[in-house]
This record gives C-alpha cells, structure tokens and sequence, in this order.
C-alpha cells in the first residue's frame, strides 16, 4: 500500500494537487492511503520550503508545482 501526503496549506493549487492525487490512484486502482498535511512545521519537516509538496512513501517527489496526474502516475510507476 502506498503512503501519499500532500503538502500544503489549503490554497487552491494544493487543493488540486490533492485531487489529482486521488483522481490518479482511482485511475490506477491502486491502494493507498492519502493524507492531507497543512501543519507549516511538519511540512517543513521534509524540507519543502515552497508548496504544494507531494510524498510517496515518506519521499519527497515533487514541490513548488501542481503535477498532472500522468506525472503523478509516472512517479507512482516509477516505485
């Protein structure tokens, strides 16, 4: 199972991010679980300094723009 978070405050490019995170696993059928992380001091914790962030697996992947959901899928892909 994978374990996603996106980071962010709640502005709308991360609240878009975290759409397209779930659009892409419902498109995949994969299982994972998907949390929302807005704590300014957590999200600074991984070390993103501009948001949204996206984590796979407690990994940072991507920050500071909102992926497609073929790029989020590509990231998924890639393990």
């Amino acid at each position: 199972m994978l374990n996603i978070k996106v980071l962010g405050t709640g502005c709308s490019k991360c609240l878009k991010l975290e759409n397209n995170v779930k659009d892409t696993i419902a498109l995949l059928g994969i299982d994972a679980v998907v949390e929302k992380v807005s704590d300014l001091n957590k999200i600074m914790s991984f070390g993103v300094l501009m948001t949204p962030g996206l984590v796979i697996n407690e990994k940072v992947v991507s920050f500071g723009r909102v992926l497609s959901v073929k790029d989020i899928a590509e990231l998924i892909n890639k393990g």
